[in-house]
């Protein structure tokens, strides 16, 4: 009787993997319970191609989201100093402050890109000035945007 016998996950089960990882367990496991239940296939030659293939399909997946996001960096890098205005009041002071929404908008309106406004840092900005923003456009590759922050025409 084997000690462990290899099955592919069809689905997540939990403290053991994620759908599509080939895994071994006991066989009373696999046999009674794994397979029964549709949650894993016996890991049979044929099997264990597709799993190649499917894991295969998903590197080069990953792969064309990283240079999307690295084009994209560039493009952002490129475009120079955006400009935010804003409410001042006296010695231009802001009313409020900067928020992530506010460059989201900000890279919106003068590149046509739209970044979530939880993928960008900026410090506490509550003057004018000339500031950076950090623009994480996939989780190996981060940007950064330079912007200057104006009064909005009728300000004082």
């Amino acid at each position: 009787m084997a000690k462990r016998v290899q099955v592919v996950l069809t689905t997540a089960v939990p403290k053991l993997g994620a759908a599509g990882e080939v895994v071994e367990v006991a066989p009373g496991y696999a046999r009674n319970y794994l397979i029964p239940q549709g949650k894993a296939v016996a890991a049979t030659a044929s099997v264990l191609r597709q799993v190649e293939r499917r894991q295969e399909r998903e590197q080069q997946r990953k792969l064309r989201e990283k240079e999307e996001a690295l084009a994209r960096k560039t493009a952002l890098e490129v475009i120079g100093l955006l400009t935010l205005p804003m409410t001042v009041g006296e010695k231009d002071h802001l009313f409020g402050r900067v928020t992530e929404q506010d460059v989201a908008d900000m890279i919106r309106a003068g590149t046509g890109q739209t970044v979530d406004r939880r993928d960008i840092t900026i410090p506490d900005i509550r003057k004018l000035g000339t500031y950076e923003a950090q623009v994480r456009l996939h989780p190996e590759v981060m940007a950064t945007v330079r912007f200057k922050v104006v009064p909005a025409k009728g300000s004082a």
